[in-house]
């Protein structure tokens, strides 16, 4: 079969127009009238400013796991650490270092770029980082209080990356990022 290369590929068709439509505290959703090939169309697009997570795995191969309360879902869910990049331009591991001591107390002696994802490629632009973190130090009393309301308290676990991945499986676990670090993990290991 020929055609393009099986790799994305980044490419803008051209913004004739843009209006922002709303300005919160972390994003923003913009409408663009954009050029596609002669069909001149609006696309609501929700500008945000990038992401990391941390798939930490300790010595005995588990996996760490926080659960923290998401609003747009009504729920508490499974999750890896992560985090948004603070401002434009910066550094993604360093972030991922900050998110992992903020949120568990745990550092980490090795990284490894794990994956990226384009979490909603249709409605935002967010994309998140996600790296492997081993050679932990896991120290709880370590983590900062950061005041704010969802992060005050995050019960933590250690999960074998199997179990991780039957909970994946059988409908426990809905973060994206969380599911999607977790079969990587199980790619990598398998």
């Amino acid at each position: 079969m020929t055609g393009p290369d099986l790799v994305d590929e980044p490419f803008r068709y051209p913004v004739l127009a843009e209006h922002e439509r709303f300005r919160g505290a972390k994003w923003s959703v913009w409408s663009e009238t954009v050029d596609i090939d002669g069909h001149v169309v609006v696309r609501d697009v929700l500008r945000h400013p990038g992401a990391v997570a941390v798939a930490a795995v300790d010595d005995q191969g588990r996996l760490l796991l926080i659960r923290q309360y998401r609003h747009p879902v009504g729920a508490f869910l499974w999750e890896i650490p992560a985090g948004l990049l603070d401002r434009a331009g910066e550094d993604p591991l360093e972030c991922a270092k900050r998110e992992l001591l903020e949120e568990a107390g745990v550092t980490a002696r090795d990284w490894a770029a794990l994956m990226t994802l384009a979490l909603s490629p249709g409605g935002t632009s967010e994309r998140i980082a996600i790296y492997r973190a081993s050679g932990l130090t896991v120290d709880a009393g370590a983590r900062p209080h950061t005041g704010e309301a969802e992060e005050r308290e995050l019960p933590q676990r250690w999960v074998t990356i199997p179990d991780a991945v039957a909970r994946c499986f059988d409908g426990s676990f809905a973060n994206a990022t969380a599911v999607a670090a977790i079969l990587a993990l199980a790619a990598q290991s398998g």
